[in-house]
C-alpha cells in the first residue's frame, strides 16, 4: 500500500489526475472526497494509537537573546512522555500582547555546516516573521538535530513527524500571547511534505505554504513522507496533490521550481487544486509561485513571496522589514549550532528520556513496525 518516491512518471501523474478529477463535480462530491483522503491520513498514520495527552508540555525555555528587532530562544516541548522535541522560539519585540504564530518544519538538506534548523536560511525566514510580529517555532525533524533519540529511518517517522508537529501547534495555542485564529505554517521539501500533511488533517492551521513538494507524481522520497500507508487503502488512492488541496477554503501559496518534480505545478498540479479552491468560491486564496529557473531551495526569492502571503493573510507587518527592492534580510544575526541547541553536557536532556527506535515503539505499543 506504500507509495513512495516517484510512485508514478510524469505522465502517469498527469493521468490520475485527470482520473481524480472525474471522482468529483460539484462541493458535495468533493466533501465527500476530502473525508475519504483525510481519514486516508489518519488510519494510514495509526495516530489514534498515540498517547492521549492534554497539554503536560514540560516546555524548557533557555538563553533568551534580544537581536535586531526579534528575540530568539531555545526550546524543547514533551511530545508524549519521555519523548522531545527541540527547537527554537522567534518572538517579537513590540508590545502587542497577541501575535499570529507560525510553524517552521525544515527539510532533508544535512551537511554538516547547512543542517536542519540550524540552516542559514532558516533563520533568516524565522527571524523576518518574527520581526513582521509573528511567533515562530523552528523545530528538528526525528532524528535530525538534537532529535536525536531515534533515528531519522525509524518506520513510524511520518507518524512522528506529524504528531511532533500537532503538539507543537498546541503548544503554540497553548500561549496567552498566540491568536489561534492566525496560524500559519511553512517549510520546504521534506519540511513542506509535513506542512502539507498537518494542515490537511488539523483545521486549526489557517495559512499553509509548502515549499518545492507538492508533485502528482513524486509521493516524497524518505519514509518520514511516504513510509506509512497515507496515499493508498484497499478503498482509495490519492496522491499529494488532492492531500494539499484539503488546505480549501484555507489560504495556501503553493511554491515550485524548475529543476525538480514540481516542474509541472502550474500545468498540472496547481489547476486541479485552483478547481477545488473554486468550489468554495475562494480562488483568490490559493496562489502558485513558481521559478522556472531555479532549484530545489528556500531561496531569497521563494521565502519574499512568502513574506508578503504570509503578512497579508495573517495580519503581519511588513513595514518592520527594511525594503529596497526587495525584503532586505540583513539585520538578522546568523547563529552558531552551538548558540541554537537547547541540551548540552550543561544542561542535558531529562533522565526520563527514551531512547532508541526499539524504545520509542515499544513505549507506543507499535510493535507491528518493528517485524
Amino acid at each position: 500500500m506504500l507509495c513512495m518516491g516517484a510512485h508514478w512518471t510524469e505522465d502517469e501523474g498527469n493521468l490520475m489526475m485527470k482520473k481524480f478529477r472525474g471522482k468529483w463535480n460539484d462541493l458535495d462530491s468533493w466533501e465527500q472526497r476530502k473525508e475519504i483522503i483525510k481519514q486516508g491520513i489518519i488510519q494510514g498514520l495509526s495516530i489514534e494509537k498515540m498517547p492521549a495527552i492534554k497539554g503536560n508540555f514540560k516546555t524548557i525555555i533557555r538563553d533568551t537573546r534580544k537581536m535586531d528587532g526579534y528575540i530568539v530562544e531555545n526550546i524543547a516541548i514533551e511530545s508524549f512522555p519521555g519523548f522531545f522535541i527541540a527547537g527554537n522560539l522567534y518572538r517579537p519585540i513590540d508590545k502587542q500582547q497577541i501575535h499570529a504564530a507560525i510553524l517552521s518544519p525544515h527539510g532533508h538538506w544535512s551537511e554538516p555546516d547547512d543542517y536542519g534548523r540550524f540552516r542559514k536560511d532558516m533563520q533568516l525566514r524565522c527571524a523576518v516573521l518574527a520581526r513582521m510580529g509573528a511567533i515562530v517555532f523552528a523545530y528538528d525533524m526525528v532524528g535530525y538535530g538534537e532529535s536525536n533519540q531515534v533515528t531519522h529511518d525509524i518506520p513510524i517517522a511520518l507518524l512522528l513527524q506529524t504528531w511532533n508537529s500537532q503538539r507543537i501547534l498546541e503548544y503554540l495555542l497553548s500561549r496567552p500571547d498566540v491568536d489561534p485564529v492566525r496560524i500559519g505554517m511553512t517549510g520546504a521539501s521534506g519540511g513542506a511534505t509535513q506542512t502539507f500533511i498537518l494542515t490537511a488533517i488539523d483545521d486549526r492551521i489557517k495559512v499553509s505554504v509548502p515549499a518545492v513538494q507538492v508533485s502528482a507524481h513524486f509521493f516524497g522520497g524518505c519514509v518520514c513522507e511516504s513510509g506509512m500507508p497515507i496515499h493508498k487503502s484497499t478503498e482509495h488512492q490519492t496522491n499529494n496533490v488532492e492531500i494539499a488541496a484539503l488546505c480549501a477554503p484555507r489560504p495556501m501559496l503553493i511554491i515550485s521550481n524548475g529543476s525538480d518534480y514540481t516542474r509541472n505545478n502550474p500545468r498540472i498540479e496547481f489547476p486541479y487544486i485552483q478547481n477545488v479552491y473554486a468550489l468554495y468560491n475562494a480562488e483568490h486564496k490559493v496562489e502558485n509561485e513558481h521559478f522556472a529557473a531555479e532549484v530545489h531551495d528556500y531561496g531569497y526569492s521563494k521565502r519574499i513571496v512568502a513574506y508578503n502571503f504570509l503578512a497579508h493573510h495573517l495580519k503581519l507587518n511588513r513595514g518592520n522589514i527594511p525594503y529596497n527592492n526587495g525584503f532586505k534580510e540583513d539585520f538578522v544575526k546568523i547563529l552558531p549550532k552551538n548558540d541554537l541547541v537547547i541540551f548540552s553536557k550543561d544542561n542535558p536532556m531529562p533522565e526520563s528520556a527514551l531512547q532508541g527506535d526499539v524504545a520509542i515503539m515499544n513505549y507506543l505499543g507499535l510493535y507491528s513496525y518493528l517485524e
